[in-house]
């Protein structure tokens, strides 16, 4: 398969938009940015996303052993284009707080989700990466982030 038609056609699936973040041992905070996350199992609850192999946050959030999902809203592309950004201050800036079990929550997103690592599955150059969910919350009533065809934007309904 070829790897531009490849991304050409599954680009004409639209995906949320999310951030992964926690918080490691030694307090630091850390991030990552995907359009693959989605709800797996009620009985456990699990929910998966998939982060590349080549990211340099996935690691530090495995260590830490658990993570938030923050669901984006349509609002929030600087918030994205900041975490998804390479560097060492990610959150330099931002409004967080951290949630019930220690996980930084972005302000405005539109929803929380508090996970266990559960387990981390070989898939390719991704890893598929499976959490149990310990805690979640609708935190807003707003548009999600959407990213279709190589770009972001909202719902238009």
């Amino acid at each position: 398969i070829d790897p531009a038609t490849f991304r050409q056609v599954l680009g004409s699936y639209p995906t949320g938009v999310c951030a992964i973040t926690a918080t490691g041992a030694d307090g630091t905070p850390a991030a990552l940015v995907v359009g693959s996350f989605t709800s797996v199992s009620l009985d456990p609850p699990l929910v998966g996303f998939l982060p590349d192999k080549g990211s340099s946050s996935w690691p530090l959030i495995e260590a830490a052993g658990r993570f938030c999902v923050n669901v984006l809203a349509s609002d929030q592309m600087a918030v994205c284009r900041q975490l998804a950004a390479k560097g060492a201050d990610k959150f330099a800036g931002l409004d967080v707080a951290l949630s019930e079990h220690g996980h930084p929550v972005i302000a405005n997103s539109i929803a929380r989700i508090d996970c266990d690592l559960h387990s981390v599955i070989d898939a390719g150059d991704h890893w598929f990466v499976l959490g149990r969910v310990l805690g979640l919350e609708t935190t807003r009533d707003d548009d999600p982030m959407l990213f279709y065809r190589g770009r972001y934007g909202g719902f238009a309904g």
